[in-house]
């Protein structure tokens, strides 16, 4: 499980780059690193309220693929968790607001992207060993 302090700076950091990327449409707060940024919108599973997540993300072909690693932590990260009990969600892209549906990658389908998620961002694969799940690869696929 992820320290308490490692839970509230990824809280804090993740409010200050929604906000930034918000203002700038994604001109600060895009990028990190080799890998893009956008923001995940999803409809809270409890509370019913909208939750904004900002999150790496890997195009595939016309979707959009997020890992599900809550920085290596036990449990899954809140948004995916929301993504199962209702898989319509929107992304923002730069300004771009797309509707998307969700849904967890095949085994065959994570062993094909997990090579390019490690190019985008090495961190995932260290992430693996922190914990005993197996962290999900979601796809986003464009809604009509």
């Amino acid at each position: 499980m992820a320290p308490p302090n490692n839970r509230l700076m990824i809280k804090v950091t993740s409010s200050i780059n929604k906000c930034l990327y918000r203002a700038t449409g994604g001109v600060i707060g895009g990028r990190f690193g080799k890998a893009n940024i956008l923001l995940l919108t999803t409809k809270g599973r409890k509370s019913g309220r909208v939750r904004t997540t900002p999150l790496l993300y890997l195009k595939d072909g016309d979707d959009f693929v997020l890992i599900a690693s809550n920085a290596g932590d036990d449990r899954n990260p809140g948004w995916w968790a929301n993504l199962k009990s209702d898989p319509h969600a929107r992304v923002q892209i730069g300004w771009a607001k797309i509707g998307v549906t969700a849904r967890q990658a095949t085994p065959e389908e994570k062993a094909r992207l997990w090579p390019h998620i490690i190019d985008v961002y090495p961190g995932y694969d260290e992430y693996t060993t922190r914990t005993k799940r197996e962290i999900p690869v979601v796809i986003l696929t464009r809604e009509a």
